[in-house]
């Protein structure tokens, strides 16, 4: 009785950051995280792809190419400011123990999930730009995304609290959720 009353405890300061000493995850977990959900985000672009195309009658994908990446960068955006605004988490989030919360620990405004979207986006623009202003090909093309990708991620280093620089400007922060486990053991201690 006494341990599942902390436990609950526990998990109640870990919904309010402010109250803990909850840390941002490790740089390894959130890439890793990033893949993952990546992953998932190939089903979603999957089928808001074919739902555009049944809708436009669209036969070739570079037919209406920019209305096209504008519906899934809202798409993409729909699925990110909900699940940052309702429970902080997505799926890939919830599997690697990951929250975003603002900067009091509450959950996030959607204003600020849509801002915290849109700057996401610089793990790629930068790079992007680069792409077409030298107008790289294929390994080169690459390249420069996963150095764009590398130098972002590197951002986290540079911060006293391991934030990422979307993060700071946002104002927001990704804290890592303890396991049952280590509730336990904290519990315990």
């Amino acid at each position: 009785m006494r341990c599942q009353q902390a436990i609950l405890r526990l998990r109640e300061q870990a919904s309010n950051p402010v109250n803990s000493d909850l840390t941002a995850p490790p740089l390894r977990r959130r890439l890793i995280c990033m893949v993952y959900e990546a992953m998932l985000l190939f089903g979603i672009v999957f089928v808001s792809d074919f739902a555009f195309d049944v809708i436009t009658q669209s036969k070739h994908a570079l037919v209406l190419r920019h209305a096209r990446q504008f519906w899934l960068f809202l798409v993409i955006g729909a699925y990110f400011v909900f699940c940052w605004t309702r429970s902080g988490q997505t799926l890939a989030m919830q599997t690697w123990r990951i929250k975003v919360v603002d900067l009091d620990g509450g959950k996030l405004p959607v204003v600020k999930a849509i801002v915290r979207y849109c700057l996401a986006w610089m793990w790629f623009l930068p790079a992007a730009a680069l792409v077409y202003q030298l107008d790289l090909k294929q390994w080169k093309m690459a390249a420069a995304i996963a150095l764009g990708m590398l130098v972002w991620a590197l951002t986290a280093r540079l911060d006293k609290y391991g934030q990422f620089l979307h993060d700071r400007l946002a104002k927001t922060r990704l804290v890592h959720i303890p396991s049952e486990k280590e509730l336990k053991v904290q519990s315990e201690a």
